[in-house]
């Protein structure tokens, strides 16, 4: 809440200052009231009697099983540490205080917990377990396992807990079921969410374990799963748990209606689609264009076994593109980064390579209201004009595009732009090498790093751009589990990464941009930024009072970051590609975040029959 001050106070009645004081008071000692969900912003869309989501079906069977596929392996059913390669998907073994609702922008519903409370400054927050919260072996969940689990995640667990949790002062045992979280000043509507979402840990079970290893013991868990048969490095087995405590909860109905849930791993992505084609698995989610344009033409999809769908969504998209690590010399000088992103000719590789299918990133909040456009004018303007002598000045003054080509592949213009930029930064041709080099920093030399070798054929043509502009430049693929602890110590000149937005983006933001993660190993700023003003509009964003100001932080948050050429921006498509065996019922309602598949989906008795029927 925000008191208007008025321009001339001599002028206001008595009464009325004495109705406003009283204002005040009663706000600032309203009790925190015990409620069924939370939002960051705004109301709940379901109320206390809400029996289940809008996105379920009630009635859906439970049974059979789905199989799905992973790339690469895994070495580890420790998902919280940064040692080991975890297996995909293990978290459905546990529960977390709240669950997130997929058609509102930033709310959850309880849980673990039956009842929140906060304050209207929500300077703190209150769980209330349920009393039937059990793990798997039958031992209640307790306000000992929150604390425990919160306090060893901070401790033991990824930079990013401590991140997420750097605002929460102390956590307080109220009784055995009450646990309490207690923030730092400072506003930050999201904390209360971000408690919400702790995976909670059992507490008796890790006593005679070390946490901060790497095991293959299936842990014990609370959620709907539990860990069935496996092999590492080939597959994995969830299997529904069939007391599970939590089942006829609201949050929970028409939910988790898979018997079991299997993830056969495999060494690339071509493997991994000739073996869906083939019918080993049943699902896929395609994120290669060419895979989608190509792959599927093929009888099974023909005669409707396989359905193949383009699914349209509200999510917003973030930003994915080639990454600077900036801890490097090289990359250092905002003008370099600006200038290799003439380099990318994204018309021709949506054209070739891409067959239309995709949008240009301009923005890290792209296919959403969060998007920054045009220039800054009213209250975003009066937010950035205190930085203008920190900003560039086409913060100011123009609407951030990146550089478009005709899509011939004839791209001598930009890059005779990229080479004056260059020239400028104090970039020049050595004649005798045709590099580019400085009188500091001698040859412009560095590694463009992947994965997937499915990203060659995009990386290429780039790279060929890059040569003719004089940088000496190698493209490397590696394996995942190296890629994992490479990029984890930041050990890299450039990579293909994506930076997730979420419908209210908030503590998030610090992990990506932050200076205080710029150096600490396993964190999310990839980019290694260390902007004061970057800083500032985070936690300005963070601290956003209400919907209308978060969108207006996150414009000046999104501009800055655009004219500080972080990255080279890629695409996005605004629907899900999805290719399934025709053997699945789903709810008609498909909500903003997208279609719910793990939790939502079924196996349909009848359209299984027919397609066994079929098949043979």
């Amino acid at each position: 809440m925000q008191l208007s001050i008025p321009a001339h106070p001599r002028t206001v009645a008595i009464p009325k200052v004495a109705m406003v004081i009283a204002a005040l008071i009663a706000w600032v000692a309203a009790p925190a009231a015990a409620d069924h969900g939370i939002a960051m912003h705004g109301d709940l869309k379901y109320g206390p009697d809400f029996t289940h989501f809008d996105y379920v079906n009630p009635e859906a069977p439970k049974g059979g099983k789905f199989r799905r596929y992973a790339i690469g392996t895994f070495d580890s059913f420790n998902p919280f540490i940064i040692k080991g390669t975890k297996a995909d998907a293990v978290t459905l073994i546990y529960d977390s205080l709240l669950t997130a609702a997929a058609d509102e922008p930033s709310s959850a519903y309880g849980l673990l917990a039956e009842s929140m409370e906060t304050p209207p400054d929500r300077s703190w927050v209150k769980f209330v377990l349920r009393k039937d919260a059990k793990w798997h072996d039958g031992v209640p969940v307790t306000a000992d396992d929150v604390i425990w689990t919160f306090d060893t995640l901070r401790t033991k667990g990824l930079p990013t807990y401590r991140s997420y949790y750097a605002s929460v002062e102390r956590v307080e045992r109220v009784d055995e079921r009450t646990v309490k979280f207690v923030f730092k000043p400072g506003e930050n509507r999201e904390l209360p969410l971000i408690l919400g979402e702790l995976t909670v840990l059992p507490k008796h079970y890790w006593a005679t374990r070390d946490f901060d290893k790497t095991t293959l013991d299936p842990p014990l868990g609370s959620g709907p799963y539990r860990i069935g048969r496996f092999e590492p490095g080939r597959f994995i087995e969830y299997e529904r748990v069939d007391d599970y405590w939590g089942a006829a909860l609201p949050v929970n109905v028409g939910r988790w209606n898979f018997g079991k849930i299997r993830f056969t791993y495999f060494r690339d992505s071509n493997v991994a689609t000739e073996a869906f084609k083939s019918g080993n698995y049943d699902f896929r989610a395609e994120n290669a264009s060419k895979t989608w344009a190509t792959q599927y033409d093929i009888p099974a999809v023909q005669d409707g076994r396989i359905i193949k769908r383009a699914s349209p969504h509200k999510r917003p998209q973030g930003m994915q593109g080639f990454v600077f690590n900036t801890r490097r010399e090289v990359f250092k000088d905002p003008l370099v980064r600006r200038a290799l992103a003439y380099a990318f000719d994204f018309e021709w590789s949506n054209k070739n390579l891409f067959y239309g299918q995709y949008t240009r990133n301009r923005s890290y909040f792209d296919n959403s209201e969060l998007a920054a456009a045009g220039i800054p004018t009213g209250a975003e303007l009066a937010l950035l004009e205190p930085y203008r002598d920190q900003l560039p000045p086409e913060v100011f003054t123009t609407e951030y595009r990146p550089p478009v080509t005709d899509g011939s592949g004839r791209i001598r213009a930009n890059l005779k732009e990229a080479s004056v930029l260059l020239a400028k930064a104090g970039w020049t041709v050595d004649k005798k090498t045709k590099l580019l080099t400085h009188p500091e920093h001698g040859v412009m030399r560095f590694e463009i790093l992947l994965y997937d070798p499915q990203f060659e054929r995009i990386v290429l043509p780039f790279n060929k751009n890059l040569k003719r502009l004089g940088v000496d430049v190698r493209v490397r693929s590696i394996d995942v589990p190296q890629y994992i602890r490479r990029t984890q110590d930041y050990d890299y000149d450039m990579i293909v990464t994506s930076y997730p937005a979420s419908m209210s983006p908030c503590n998030e933001l610090r992990m990506y941009w932050s200076s205080p993660f710029a150096d600490d190993p396993g964190g999310g700023n990839r980019a290694g930024a260390k902007s004061p003003v970057i800083d500032d509009l985070v936690e300005s964003v963070v601290a956003a009072p209400d919907r209308k100001s978060l969108v207006l932080r996150v414009h000046a948050l999104d501009r800055v970051l655009q004219w500080g050429f972080w990255v080279i921006p890629h695409w996005y498509i605004a629907y899900d590609r999805l290719a399934y065996w025709n053997k699945f019922g789903m709810p008609d309602v498909v909500p903003d975040r997208g279609v719910q598949v793990v939790d939502t989906w079924w196996i349909d008795p009848d359209k299984n029959a027919a397609l066994g029927q079929a098949s043979q």
